[in-house]
């Protein structure tokens, strides 16, 4: 791995530089960062395509415009960011950026780039390409949520020379580094920057180390390898040119699919492990790679618009009628853990707060009985005449999904609540939450930084699940400007209190990611988000 030079560091301010350290100790996460030592590999060996299976697709080639993991699996490939975070540590450290300053107020961010980077279309990757990206990002549409949040209070981008150039915030904003480091601010080439969000999501030109060849929806993504690449993360295990020859990503929905075409050699790896696919898969030497995933865990959120769930003792029930650590067991992978705060556990400054999130289906009963739901002949509960049924919206992107929902469906059941299950594909999952229709929604999302938060469940934001502006605003908004972690740290654990008290979202299971790989892969890697990275993949020839 190459050294990360002295000066970079030098460059943060102090409270900064100690919230990068505080950051590391909160998100290391279980299985490492990849898939297996290169020990006792040999070599790395050039040549080869890896054909990995997902099982859906978004429906969209550009990574500021995608949330789904299958997705950006592939499209992580494609793009390079300003900077990397350590997974391990969870430091941020140079890529497309040489280095940083960032001023005392967080207001401020000043970047050297690295001279010579082009993009697949062979125009420059310069100071005037990002400032393209950063002024466009406001304009996206509902696609773009993340990337509009990573630069909330976005004032512009000033072009100091062809390798250096300042964005500026109105107001501070703590949590941009690391969002520099994400897919959702990989820098697209102007070209790409000037089409309409359809036509981005059609095709895209990046500067990663793969290049897309072909895309068919619902089918697969196949990359090849861009020729002359040399501008990898210094988080990366050599230079030069990625190791593979191309990747292909095939969309395979059914996990049995996906695990038979691992176990008989027809894909070299596969995503979405479930827990029925562990056993079989190590039998026949499949490595199986895990990491935790930060930000915010899989759960059910609720459009408080609806008046059956604006009703809080119904959402209180609901978080107290699911038993989390049943769940997990009869659905999950071994390394899973149950939800306990609506930050997963390896996100920065996550607060234990599983005392909110016990199982205790007589106290939901009670809840329920004191705010006049009355149990039916058929068990399901019933107040003025309106049944206590919940439709829940869930989208096919991830196998567990579905006994996941089942299991919580039958766990509702028994203390009187009718959960109607209701399956989309994935595609519609932003439609659907910025057109309000939908009652309940089953999800996660992931980010290595509490701002997640923010960009979730603040009023001035998207705020896709309806909330009223209350506190909760100003403790989101006062975490995303405070510089000094321990106070930070604070602030965002005001805030997870202030979300399970009134049970705006209920956390059930903590997302890990499981990979099934093949023993002749190796060099697949795990980024601080838990999405991998292939440039120092390789398989054995």
């Amino acid at each position: 791995m190459r050294s990360l030079p002295v000066p970079f560091r030098r460059r943060l301010p102090a409270a900064l530089l100690a919230a990068v350290a505080v950051l590391g100790l909160a998100a290391c996460g279980s299985g490492g960062t990849s898939a297996q030592s290169a020990a006792d590999a040999g070599p790395p060996q050039p040549g080869g395509t890896l054909a990995f299976a997902v099982s859906s697709d978004q429906g969209c080639l550009d990574p500021q415009q995608v949330t789904s993991n299958d997705s950006i699996y592939s499209l992580r490939q494609i793009v390079d960011s300003l900077t990397d975070q350590n997974p391990d540590t969870g430091e941020i450290v140079p890529w497309l950026a040489t280095g940083w300053q960032i001023n005392a107020d967080a207001t401020e961010y000043t970047f050297d780039l690295r001279p010579g980077v082009t993009f697949s279309d062979g125009t420059p990757l310069d100071a005037a390409a990002v400032k393209a990206n950063f002024d466009k990002v406001p304009q996206l549409g509902a696609r773009g949520s993340l990337p509009k949040g990573y630069l909330a209070n976005y004032q512009g981008t000033t072009v100091e020379s062809p390798t250096r150039f300042t964005v500026t915030f109105s107001a501070p904003n703590v949590q941009f580094l690391q969002g520099s480091s994400t897919h959702s601010l990989g820098i697209l080439s102007p070209a790409t920057v000037a089409k309409t969000d359809d036509e981005r999501c059609a095709a895209v030109i990046g500067s990663g180390p793969f290049v897309v060849q072909s895309y068919t929806l619902n089918q697969s993504t196949v990359l090849t390898k861009r020729a002359g690449y040399d501008w990898g993360s210094a988080l990366s295990a050599h230079t030069g040119e990625a190791y593979l020859d191309g990747i292909e990503f095939r969309v395979v929905p059914e996990s049995g699919v996906r695990t038979g075409s691992l176990q008989s050699g027809e894909v070299d790896a596969v995503g979405s492990i479930g827990q029925q696919d562990e056993a079989p898969l190590t039998a026949v030497g499949v490595q199986l790679p895990a990491r935790a995933n930060p930000g915010i865990p899989f759960g059910i959120s609720f459009n408080l618009s609806k008046p059956i769930v604006s009703d809080p003792a119904v959402r209180q029930a609901i978080s107290l009628a699911i038993n989390r650590p049943e769940l997990v067991g009869a659905v999950y992978t071994s390394q899973t853990k149950p939800a306990t705060s609506v930050l997963a556990s390896s996100t920065p400054s996550y607060q234990d707060e599983s005392a909110l999130l016990g199982f205790d289906p007589a106290k939901a009963a009670a809840v329920l009985d004191a705010d006049g739901w009355a149990s039916g002949p058929d068990g399901i509960r019933t107040k003025a005449g309106q049944a206590l049924t919940i439709p829940l919206t869930w989208f096919a992107n991830a196998g567990t999904n579905r006994p996941a929902l089942e299991l919580i469906q039958q766990q509702l059941k028994a203390v009187g609540i009718d959960l109607q299950l209701g399956e989309r594909p994935i595609t519609d999952a932003t439609p659907v939450q910025q057109s309000g229709n939908f009652v309940a929604t089953w999800g996660n999302l992931t980010r290595a930084d509490p701002d997640i938060l923010r960009s979730q469940f603040a009023t001035t934001g998207n705020n896709f699940y309806r909330l009223s502006p209350g506190p909760l605003d100003g403790l989101l908004a006062a975490q995303a400007a405070e510089a000094d972690p321990a106070k930070r740290t604070g602030v965002v654990g005001q805030a997870q209190q202030v979300l399970l008290q009134n049970y705006y979202t209920v956390p059930v299971v903590e997302l890990t990611t499981v990979l099934g790989v093949a023993a002749d892969v190796h060099g697949v890697r795990f980024d601080a988000s838990s999405r991998i990275q292939l440039y120092d993949a390789w398989k054995a020839q």
